[in-house]
């Protein structure tokens, strides 16, 4: 076989792809990637060479997150140290130079170099990096910004994203995700890194000790009120990820007893070979740790995601059985549990204002706007993702229906899957002392604001192009009626009359209290449809059938969407 590319052998556009490969290939500092590539340049495979460079991963919502490899549109050692490069430039123009940035990482596949890389990156630029000591959660990062009173942080994971891929997830001093227009302008810092062979680099940085780690499990076991009830049994997995040091450290600090984990998925594993897929909302991923369950009689399941900044959960029956919970049904009785506690704290510093609003997004059920006006708190909502929700006026409490959960945003002000996996032990426990358990808060909670039933409908699509002209076929042509219920409005989300800041997506308000919401999926290929059936609980009814009222509301509402937005073949998404 020929291994030289000649130019002759070339058509233009084809030897300017090589020639952007190959001088990628000379500023690549990593040798796993440098053969990767140059095996792509010899075999001459253009479609991969075209993927890899026609385009780069864009710095967005909190970063970066995408396949490992060689390119730019790839997660990999050049593409972490402009990142870290274009940070320090927009911390140097504003002002913060010196100042010291917090590095975290999970165990994913070069999670380590890229953690090690940015600290050599913002050294060089003049920084101060300090990185965590180990793989740890991202909650962890998170409170440690405020902890060191750095000027940034950064966590190098791709949360529950399969295994070949990584992310960069990038913090202020604030301690919450990067929002507009500070990620704008970070990426056009990127823009001008030059070749990162010429980057400045200093290796001469630090670990932090322990003693960042023993505060974050101090505070997240102090949430737990000292007379409330700790005798739980409980089977846990983190699914092969960071979480299960911290959260075990911080349900003993709390008092309560060992769980039972889950073996198979004890330890980190970057490649995640008990699941197809580590999201723990997944069809099937909570099947080992259900199955221990049943074997030690536990009566609540936790799981974390990869690096523990989301859980979920899921409840002993008392026919024996297990009953997952939706991201809405965990956001719901963690409110109603914190509504119940005056103790907790809710500022992080005497001169601070207290916080006393609960928020969620408007993809997120309603109900929780129902359970603050019962409780006499200010309510908010808020586009999708806590770097919106962290930063609601005075917020004590926020959730998002993808099962992220904010408890204590005085000490983490993003979602903390540790803590709020700790709170759910308590509100467990509670019940458990008097012979109930979630299920019974669940159906307390619709029979005094009704069934707040909800459920995803996704359509995924070829290229992302395709979910804005459904979009946009959806909009030009709305029902008027969807499940035999009147659509009495549709407000655009791009028109900022809405009081949030414009974003791609539709709202459908439907009579008796329906509600669907449709936008194009941020990080993968799909149209997503957030639908939800409020359906009032009556002495005649009961929360029973509410239920199943209110479920095969959501099941012709999703068949008559689909029908009126001409979708293709779809899948049903989480039912909740």
């Amino acid at each position: 076989m020929n291994t030289q590319i000649s130019p002759s052998e070339q058509t233009d556009p084809d030897q300017a792809l090589i020639d952007r490969a190959r001088t990628w290939l000379d500023d690549d500092p990593d040798p796993d990637t440098r053969a990767e590539l140059r095996e792509l340049i010899v075999m001459d495979d253009l479609t991969e060479l075209h993927s890899r460079f026609d385009t780069g991963l864009s710095f967005g919502t909190a970063g970066l997150r995408g396949a490992l490899g060689a390119g730019p549109n790839r997660m990999n050692r050049v593409v972490v140290q402009r990142a870290a490069a274009g940070l320090a430039g927009y911390l140097r123009q504003a002002g913060e130079q010196g100042g010291t940035v917090v590095i975290g990482y999970d165990a994913r596949y070069k999670s380590e170099a890229f953690a090690s890389d940015t600290a050599d990156v913002l050294a060089g630029l003049g920084l101060t990096p300090v990185v965590l000591p180990r793989p740890l959660p991202t909650p962890v990062l998170a409170y440690a910004i405020r902890h060191q009173q750095a000027v940034a942080g950064v966590m190098v994971t791709a949360s529950h994203n399969p295994a070949a891929d990584s992310g960069y997830k990038v913090y202020l001093g604030d301690g919450r995700q990067i929002a507009p227009p500070a990620d704008a302008e970070i990426a056009a810092m990127i823009e001008k890194v030059p070749q990162v062979t010429n980057l400045p680099k200093n290796s001469d940085w630090a670990h932090l000790d322990d003693t960042v780690v023993d505060d974050y499990v101090e505070r997240v076991a102090g949430l737990v009120a000292d007379e409330s009830p700790r005798r739980i049994s409980v089977a846990y997995t983190p699914m092969h990820g960071v979480g299960k040091d911290v959260l075990l450290a911080a349900l003993s600090g709390a008092g309560f007893a060992p769980p039972t984990v889950v073996a198979e998925q004890a330890e980190p594993d970057p490649e995640f070979p008990t699941l197809d897929f580590p999201n723990p909302e997944e069809p099937g991923v909570l099947d080992l740790a259900l199955a221990t369950a049943d074997q030690v009689d536990a009566q609540l399941v936790i799981a974390n995601d990869p690096d523990a900044d989301r859980c979920t959960a899921a409840v002993r029956c008392r026919d024996g059985s297990y009953q997952q919970l939706t991201g809405d049904e965990i956001g719901a009785l963690l409110a109603e549990h914190l509504l119940r506690r005056s103790d907790l704290p809710t500022s992080a510093a005497p001169d601070e204002p207290p916080r006393d609003t609960f928020a969620t997004t408007i993809v997120s059920s309603t109900l929780l706007s129902r359970m603050a006006a019962a409780h006499s708190v200010p309510y908010a909502e808020t586009l999708t993702g806590f770097k919106w929700l962290t930063r609601v006026d005075g917020v004590r409490y926020a959730y998002e229906e993808a099962i992220g959960y904010c408890v204590d945003p005085a000490a983490v002000a993003d979602k903390d899957g540790v803590s709020a996996a700790v709170l759910l032990c308590e509100l467990a426990a509670t019940l458990a002392a008097e012979g109930r358990n979630l299920v019974d808060l669940l159906d307390d909670l619709a029979a005094e604001h009704g069934v707040h039933a909800t459920s995803q409908l996704s359509v995924r699509v070829q290229q992302p192009a395709e979910r804005e002209e459904l979009l946009k076929q959806l909009s030009a042509d709305p029902p008027q009626t969807l499940a035999g219920l009147t659509v009495e409005a549709i407000d655009n989300l791009e028109d900022t009359s809405t009081g949030l800041p414009a974003t791609p997506g539709l709202r459908f308000r439907l009579a008796e209290d329906a509600r669907i919401i449709v936008r194009p999926s941020g990080t993968e290929p799909k149209l997503k449809c957030y639908l939800e059936a409020v359906v009032p609980v009556s002495e005649d009814t009961g929360v029973a059938a509410a239920r199943k009222l209110a479920a095969d509301r959501l099941t012709a509402l999703a068949d008559d969407l689909a029908t009126a937005g001409g979708f293709p073949a779809h899948d049903g998404g989480r039912g909740h």
